[in-house]
């Protein structure tokens, strides 16, 4: 049942900040979305090293 509420309570957040984003005129030049794009993947690999780590120490 928790998941379900979690659920709910992020698709309406989705749904309430999804627009007000699209309203506000704040756009990202290409460069500063070429240096944002440099970081993603390895901070999802160092995520993912992370995740590793945490499951072999649970056993």
């Amino acid at each position: 049942m928790e998941v379900l509420i979690l659920l709910g309570v992020l698709f309406a957040a989705l749904f309430i900040i999804v627009p007000l984003i699209e309203r506000s005129n704040m756009r990202v030049s290409p460069e500063t979305a070429g240096k944002i794009s440099r970081w993603i993947w390895p901070l999802v690999m160092i995520s993912l090293v992370i995740q590793l780590i945490r499951m072999m120490m649970q056993g």
